[in-house]
């Protein structure tokens, strides 16, 4: 998905939020009233929560002590 076209989605989806239409899964399920679930739901419908951040090394404290 392009950037303009996930920006359209994002923007559809939180309008919908907005005038109070959008529902959780299909149109039968409930309507969203939680703002971070409608985050959560443009995010997945953008395609934005599949992206993967840097992973951290992560240093074991008992190691990191013993030295």
């Amino acid at each position: 998905m392009k950037k303009a076209a996930r920006k359209a989605k994002a923007k559809k989806v939180m309008g919908e939020f907005k005038r109070g239409t959008l529902h959780s899964g299909s149109k039968k399920g409930p309507k969203v009233t939680d703002r971070q679930q409608a985050i959560g739901i443009m995010m997945s419908q953008t395609g934005q929560s599949k992206k993967k951040g840097k992973k951290r090394k992560r240093t074991n404290i008992s190691e990191a002590l013993s030295h």
